[in-house]
């Protein structure tokens, strides 16, 4: 199978080629870049040109690598044995199988998606090592071995919120999502919003950049934010001139809200509208 890209989704060669990489080596794509760059979707838009099923599993803090292989649901099983059921008697009953269960045993080639990794525990990635490696786990309540039909595409992906293991790196093929340029943005926005004006794409792509270029912004704004941002503009009808003050000079854009999400940001860049404004 090879990646050529999608029409639903700006894929940079850089980027495609990573992911046809990770496809050649038979290894996990490890994908990393700011928040709203794309990194999840990339899954699904890969997953659906290669047609393919798309298996996700989405991290949190409390997740724990045997939940993508299987989980023991003893408390059923306990409560059904109190009611006389039946089903106790055959512990398969209350096997949960996880993603990579799922995956292992599907009749063709699969996608799994393990988001925001670094969300876990640190030792959650070396305790997928081996299941990633051999394509195979055994599972000790049914004495059963399950191994792989065909080997998935993995696409592990990463905010950088903690270090991943030296170990689980080297299995890896890494590629980190740059956040994209003007001309690349543009392309991206055309992709969502094919019939939006021109003025009012070049205004809000000037404003978006110059808000990602303040300094000392606790969130710069990202791909997605500027997309809602747009999506309100074109809403509300707003017209580009209103995104500027009448002598180009910088000016709170109207609905912020979608670009800012936190006070210390909407203050910092409120005095520097102060400060241009006194300084003409």
């Amino acid at each position: 199978m090879r990646f050529e890209g999608s029409s639903d989704y700006v894929t940079t060669p850089d980027l495609m080629l990573a992911v046809n990489a990770a496809i050649t080596l038979q290894r996990p794509l490890l994908i990393k870049g700011e928040p709203g760059t794309g990194k999840t979707m990339l899954a699904e838009t890969v997953a659906e040109a290669l047609h393919v099923p798309l298996l996700q599993w989405h991290i949190k803090s409390t997740t724990k690598a045997q939940q993508g292989l299987y989980e023991y649901d003893a408390v059923s099983r306990l409560r059904d044995s109190q009611l006389g059921d039946g089903r106790v008697r055959d512990i398969a009953n209350y096997i949960v199988k996880g993603v990579l269960w799922q995956a292992f045993e599907a009749e063709a080639p699969t996608v799994i998606l393990i988001d925001e990794i670094d969300k876990a525990d640190i030792e959650f990635p070396n305790d997928l090592l081996r299941e990633l490696d051999r394509m195979e786990f055994y599972v000790y309540e049914t004495r059963e071995l399950v191994k792989a039909r065909h080997r998935p595409i993995v696409f592990i992906t990463s905010n950088n919120e903690k270090e991943l293991p030296d170990a689980f790196l080297r299995r890896c093929f890494f590629h980190y999502i740059k956040f994209p340029d003007k001309e690349t943005m543009q392309s991206i926005v055309d992709v969502h919003f094919p019939n939006l004006k021109k003025g009012l794409l070049r205004e809000a792509l000037e404003v978006f950049f110059e808000l990602r270029d303040i300094p000392g912004l606790k969130k710069k704004p990202s791909t997605s934010e500027l997309l809602d941002w747009l999506k309100l503009l074109m809403a509300e009808d707003i017209p580009p001139e209103a995104l500027r003050a009448k002598d180009n000079k910088a000016a709170i854009p109207p609905l912020h809200g979608a670009l800012l999400k936190n006070e210390q940001d909407v203050h910092l860049f409120e005095r520097l509208v102060f400060m241009a404004k006194h300084n003409r």
